[in-house]
C-alpha cells in the first residue's frame, strides 16, 4: 500500500486509537497535540471508551481534536492493576467489533490510523479497510526490539528464565541492544506469565504489517536500536519523542504545591512518583515513607489515593499531593530529583527537565529503562537493597536520598552534568530542524495533500 495518503482535494482525517491504559493515552494524545500544532488543518478523531472520555473531558484539546466513544466493554481503568491479563486479553478481543463499527461510521471516513502497538489487532483491522495505518510504539525502541525478538531469547534458552540463579547472565543477540543482563529484561520475561508475554510479542510483531512505525523516542538516545528497524522494516520509521506536553511549560501554574515550589532554594527537593499502575507492597511503602522522612531531605510527593502513612508530613519538610503537573514540576528550579518507577513517559520527561533520577522499577518495561537510566545514560542510581534481600530498610533508603541529593559530591556534580547534557539533546530534537521536529514534519507530509 503507497504510505503517501491523500488524493488531491481530500481532507486528512486521521483517527488515533490509544490501547486503554494511561501511559499510553496520555503518550497518544500528546502526540495528536504536537501534530495538531504542526498542522491545525488535519482532523483528528480520538478513540475512548465512554469511561476515559470523562477522565479526559477537562484537558484542554486543540479544536480539531474530537473525541469519539465505544461503551465501557472492557474492565475500568480504577481496577486495571488487579488483573492485567484479563485486561489486555479483553482489549485484544472484545475491543475489537465496537471500534470496527466505529471506524467504518466516521464522517469524513479517516485517511489513516495512529493505533498503538498494543491493540493488535488494528494493523490488519486497517489493512482490511485498506486505510493506511501507523503502528505507534509508546516505549523505548529497545524495548520494542527485545519483544519483537523474543523468538532468540527462546532459541537461546533465555525463556522462561529464573533470575535468583540465572540473572546475572548475558544477553548479547538482540539486534540493535547492547549487552544486557537477564534480569534487566521486562519483567514478563521471567517467571510464569505466557499469557502476557504472548499478547506483547504479537503486538511488536503486528508492526510488520503497517504502513508507518511512530516511535516516542529520540533518534539520539537510542541510535544504535532505531537504525537497526529502519534496516528491516520498508516502511518509514519516524522518531518523534518525547510525547510529553513539553509545549505547555510556559503556561503559568498557580497550584498550592507550585508555591512551596517557589519557596525552596535551588535543587534542594527530591520529586517522587511511582506512577499511576502499580505500587510496591504495604510493608515497603512503610520503609520507603520513613526512610524518605529520616533523610531530611524535602520533598514533593504524589501519592495516589489516601495514604495515611503521609498524613503528618510536616509542610516544612515536604508537600503530599493527589495529582500534580509532573513536566512542570520536574522543570522548577527547585526540584533536584526525580524518584521513578521509570515508566518510559515519566523517563522522557526526566530527560527532558535534565533532573537525576533515583530508579525504582516495579514492572515491564521499568527494568529495563532503569538500566538505560543508570548504566548508559548515566542520569540515575539504583535503589536496592543490601545483600541481595527482597525488602530495602528506611535506614539504607535514606541513605540512599541523601547521597543522591548531595549536588556538590563528585558523583553528584558527573551525575548532574550528563543529565544537562541530555537534556539539550533531547529538547534540541523538538526545536526546528532537529531529528523529532523533522520526522514530524516528514510524517505530516506524507499523510497530507501537497
Amino acid at each position: 500500500m503507497d504510505s503517501t495518503i491523500p488524493k488531491p482535494s481530500q481532507l486528512t482525517h486521521l483517527a488515533a486509537l490509544p490501547y486503554p491504559g494511561r501511559g499510553h493515552i496520555n503518550a497518544l494524545i500528546n502526540f495528536c497535540k504536537l501534530l495538531s500544532r504542526k498542522n491545525p488543518n488535519i482532523l483528528i478523531s480520538f478513540i475512548v471508551s465512554d469511561e476515559w472520555l470523562s477522565l479526559l473531558a477537562a484537558d484542554p484539546k486543540p479544536p480539531n481534536l474530537h473525541f469519539s466513544t465505544f461503551p465501557n466493554i472492557i474492565p475500568s481503568e480504577h481496577g486495571r492493576a488487579n488483573d492485567f491479563p484479563g485486561f489486555f486479553r479483553s482489549v485484544n478481543t472484545i475491543m475489537e467489533s465496537p471500534i470496527h463499527t466505529l471506524l467504518t461510521h466516521l464522517n469524513p471516513p479517516p485517511s489513516i490510523i495512529v493505533a498503538d502497538s498494543f491493540v493488535s489487532w488494528a494493523v490488519p483491522l486497517a489493512n482490511r479497510l485498506n486505510i493506511p495505518v501507523a503502528s505507534f510504539w509508546p516505549m523505548s525502541v529497545t524495548v520494542l526490539s527485545m519483544y519483537y525478538h523474543f523468538n532468540l531469547l527462546q532459541e537461546n534458552g533465555h525463556f522462561p528464565a529464573d533470575l535468583s540463579e540465572r540473572g546475572e547472565e548475558i544477553v548479547d543477540y538482540i539486534p540493535g541492544v547492547s549487552d544486557t543482563r537477564l534480569a534487566d529484561l521486562p519483567t514478563f520475561f521471567s517467571g510464569d506469565g505466557h499469557e502476557v508475554v504472548d499478547l506483547t510479542v504479537k503486538a511488536a510483531r503486528s508492526i510488520d504489517k503497517a504502513q508507518f512505525l511512530i516511535s516516542t523516542s529520540v533518534y539520539e538516545l537510542e541510535p544504535s536500536v532505531i537504525d537497526a528497524f529502519k534496516l528491516k522494516f520498508p516502511f518509514p520509521v519516524y522518531t518523534i519523542g518525547p510525547c510529553t506536553p513539553y509545549f505547555e511549560t510556559t503556561n503559568s501554574c498557580t497550584d498550592e504545591y507550585f508555591q512551596w515550589l517557589d519557596s525552596q532554594t535551588e535543587c534542594s527537593v527530591l520529586y517522587i512518583s511511582q506512577g499511576s499502575f502499580l505500587s510496591v507492597s504495604s510493608s515497603q511503602m512503610e520503609e520507603i515513607v520513613a526512610g524518605v522522612k529520616a533523610s531530611g531531605v524535602r520533598f514533593l510527593w504524589v501519592a495516589r489515593g489516601n495514604d495515611g502513612r503521609l498524613k503528618d508530613v510536616d509542610r516544612e519538610m515536604g508537600v503530599v499531593v493527589r495529582w500534580c503537573d509532573q513536566l512542570k514540576v520536574l522543570c522548577h528550579s527547585a526540584v533536584g530529583g526525580f524518584w521513578t518507577h521509570c515508566g518510559w513517559n515519566s523517563t522522557m520527561e526526566g530527560v527532558f527537565a535534565g533532573v537525576p533520577m533515583l530508579t525504582w522499577p516495579i514492572f515491564c518495561d521499568q527494568v529495563p529503562n532503569r538500566k538505560k537510566i543508570v548504566e548508559e545514560w548515566k542520569v540515575g542510581v539504583r535503589v536496592e537493597a543490601v545483600g541481595g534481600k527482597d525488602l530495602v530498610r528506611r535506614e539504607e533508603i535514606a541513605n540512599f536520598v541523601k547521597r543522591f541529593m548531595k549536588t556538590e559530591s563528585v558523583e553528584g556534580r558527573k551525575m548532574r552534568k550528563r543529565a544537562s547534557e541530555l537534556q539539550d539533546i533531547c529538547r534540541g530534537a523538538v526545536e526546528e530542524g532537529g531529528s523529532s521536529s523533522s520526522n514530524m514534519d516528514a510524517f505530516i507530509g506524507r499523510i497530507t495533500t501537497v
